[in-house]
């Protein structure tokens, strides 16, 4: 009875060595790896977007001048206003043009009689002559007399018809139709300083816009130009024609317009002023929303980039060498790769280069792992919140 209570303790000692070191054999349990979520790069064609800055101007622009001198008795249209083509804006004192008219036509009617009396005379010459009444060279002299008065009736009409015109200047009408702008010169003003119908010097009344469309004027760098060229020949993009070429502009509030407008002009000059190639959009305006001068900002859809990468935001990092991406390879463990991405659509960065498809790229969970340690991948939704990550890899 003694040899068996003495044996069972040395049993249970023995139990407990045996399970010390077997714990010591194991090791401490390992942690599971950290859960990401990726989402699996896919090649696709995405449009070619341009940010570009530009400046509104009026689609025609009319200025009101006036076309001959005088006094300015009033104006007729409302500032600020839309008129009409040939409405009547301004009225200048007709009195001295309608006494030149009158003028013009007593001369036409002296010039008349005169052309009338030479006339009869020459017919009458010219039935006399053959019977030897009178003689050939009274019939010349009577036919150049003819020939004279005639001249100077044809000058007399042209000049009655110079009052004319002359006299209708004295109401000054819209060339265009559109927006009426401020007025220049008051009522009372002498205007027309004496210039003729084209010339430089003579007085601007006002001006009217036509701004039911509009062009945005804005450029393109030769740089720019030059790395879409050659991207193109690469067969990475797809420029479109200059007809198909839209533009979205962004308003000065930061909404976008409504209206897309269409390239309609593009130089093939390069102005020695900015370096830069000069293009044009006509933009619809049917409201009236946007105005001759304003800076906006615009997107030019310029033809698609081929077989690039959307990738959101969140999964693309820098350094001092430049973005990369994270990724979980085949074997599970995460890799960096270096990705090209200068641009972005909505909320992704579109990778031109650096990925391959199928690539399982990280966005959430990239500051828990380290490129060579394990992940477990599931996949990302926009707006998901984080998993539960476990650990930062080769943290204890």
């Amino acid at each position: 009875m003694k040899s068996t209570s003495m044996r069972t303790p040395v049993l249970c000692l023995s139990l407990l060595a045996l399970a010390a070191c077997s714990s010591k054999e194991q090791g401490p349990p390992k942690m599971p790896p950290p859960t990401v979520g990726v989402v699996e790069a896919q090649p696709q064609n995405v449009p070619l977007h341009k940010d570009l800055v530009g400046r509104l101007s009026a689609y025609r622009s009319g200025d009101v001048r006036a076309r001959v001198s005088g006094l300015l008795l009033k104006r007729v249209y409302t500032e600020g206003t839309d008129v009409k083509q040939g409405q009547l804006m301004f009225q200048i004192d007709p009195a001295p043009y309608k006494a030149t008219l009158t003028a013009a036509q007593a001369a036409l009617a002296s010039a008349q009689a005169t052309y009338t009396n030479a006339h009869v005379i020459a017919n009458r010459d010219r039935q006399l002559v053959p019977k030897g009444y009178i003689s050939q060279a009274q019939l010349d002299t009577d036919e150049a007399t003819e020939r004279s008065s005639l001249a100077t009736m044809k000058q007399a009409e042209a000049n009655v018809q110079m009052a004319q015109v002359n006299l209708s200047y004295t109401h000054v009408t819209a060339p265009i139709a559109g927006r009426a702008g401020e007025q220049q010169v008051t009522e009372g003003a002498i205007v027309g300083a004496s210039t003729t119908d084209t010339g430089s010097s003579s007085t601007l009344l006002t001006t009217v816009d036509q701004i039911d469309q509009l062009y945005v004027n804005f450029t393109l760098s030769t740089a720019d130009l030059d790395t879409l060229q050659r991207a193109q020949h690469a067969g990475n993009v797809s420029l479109s024609n200059p007809g198909n070429t839209t533009v979205q502009i962004t308003l000065p509030s930061g909404s976008k317009y409504d209206q897309l407008g269409k390239l309609d002009y593009s130089s093939v000059i390069v102005n020695p002023t900015t370096g830069a190639i000069n293009m044009r959009a006509l933009i619809p305006n049917p409201q009236q929303r946007l105005l001759p001068g304003m800076y906006v900002t615009l997107t030019a859809n310029m033809g698609e980039l081929n077989k690039v990468f959307l990738i959101p935001q969140a999964a693309i990092q820098r350094d001092p060498a430049g973005p990369y991406a994270l990724v979980v390879g085949k074997d599970g463990n995460v890799a960096q790769k270096r990705v090209v991405a200068d641009s972005m659509r909505d909320n992704d960065w579109v990778v031109t280069s650096g990925l391959d498809a199928g690539d399982q790229v990280i966005v959430s969970g990239i500051q828990v792992v380290k490129p060579g340690t394990p992940a477990k991948a599931t996949p990302w939704a926009p707006g998901q919140a984080p998993a539960d990550q476990g650990p930062a890899a080769g943290h204890p």
